[in-house]
């Protein structure tokens, strides 16, 4: 591991009874693995004036971001979204594999594919690499209710680990310890408020540089945000595309409901054979707003209430 004396460096809490620690870096938590990476980006990425990148912190709306920015920026690049097109990549691959992960893919590749500008990451604004804000890279940042993100992430550790070297992890998994971690903001790239924060304010000082998205709103009149995203992304849909209506094919096939039938979302795994490698079908749940009143308590919801009204006091945003 070519950082591991910086990372043995850091302050470290334990996860899953032992069986894996998160390290506290740039006042954020990070797996080992990943925060290698990072640190990588961070010395050595260079970035192009045309990047555009997907952020969020993890289970806010990544995947179905993902899979509407990459129909908007390639529907000209491919036939069309077309039921009969088996060809292309949506219809053949996880919307995860269609954009590259900035601190994963990247880390030794500047860049795989010139034609794709969108890339992905869940870093937290502050510990972007310079370059990206030197650059004037566009940044699309995506974000959700806090008791909806912790039960999609706690559902998500369920369906994902299950099979193979992660069973032990799966047996040591408690609601109660994952709540505390969230809570306390340790869980991966947390605390999830302080990440949501950073790219608030950077929307605010830059509004032509970061477009700030809620999960919620995009649930509400995905329509009208595909062709926001359309605009920023500087892929406006023309007239001619509007009388077709493009933006509502892509409404459509990258419903969430679309995309959770697909084969290949149902099968297979993301990444096999590394510390990332989870089960596909873990990336499509229900995708519901308030979903969290199935699984929390009044005590859990409150507790969570109380820290984001602590958090968020004075910074002129709120997720309601």
């Amino acid at each position: 591991m070519k950082y591991q004396e910086i990372i043995a460096s850091l302050p470290k809490k334990e996860r899953w009874s032992g069986a894996f620690y998160n390290y506290e870096y740039q006042g954020f938590w990070f797996s080992p693995f990943v925060l290698e990476g990072i640190i990588s980006v961070q010395e050595s990425f260079q970035a192009q004036t045309s990047d555009i990148l997907l952020c969020s912190a993890p289970k806010t709306g990544t995947t179905w971001l993902k899979a509407l920015a990459f129909a908007i920026v390639t529907r000209n690049r491919f036939d069309g979204l077309s039921d009969n097109n088996n060809n292309h990549p949506l219809f053949n691959a996880v919307p995860h594999d269609c954009v590259p992960f900035l601190e994963v893919d990247l880390v030794e590749n500047n860049k795989k594919d010139p034609e794709m500008p969108l890339l992905s990451t869940h870093l937290p604004f502050s510990s972007l690499p310079k370059c990206i804000i030197s650059k004037g890279c566009k940044m699309v940042y995506i974000c959700r209710d806090p008791k909806d993100t912790f039960v999609s992430y706690w559902h998500y550790l369920q369906r994902a680990l299950p099979g193979g070297q992660h069973d032990h992890v799966v047996k040591r998994l408690s609601l109660g310890t994952e709540f505390e971690s969230f809570c306390d903001g340790s869980t991966y790239y947390g605390p999830y408020w302080d990440h949501v924060l950073g790219y608030w304010k950077a929307s605010i000082e830059r509004p032509d540089n970061v477009l700030f998205l809620k999960y919620e709103d995009l649930k509400r009149d995905t329509l009208f945000y595909v062709r926001k995203l359309g605009e920023f992304m500087g892929q406006p849909f023309t007239a001619e595309e509007e009388r077709r209506g493009a933006a509502e094919r892509i409404v459509e096939v990258c419903s969430l409901q679309k995309l959770s039938r697909l084969e290949v979302n149902k099968t297979g795994k993301h990444r096999q054979g590394t510390p990332m490698s989870s089960n596909n079908y873990s990336f499509f749940r229900r995708g519901m707003v308030g979903d969290w009143k199935n699984l929390l308590t009044p005590e859990m919801q409150r507790r969570i209430d109380e820290i984001t009204e602590q958090k968020l006091h004075g910074s002129g945003f709120s997720f309601s």
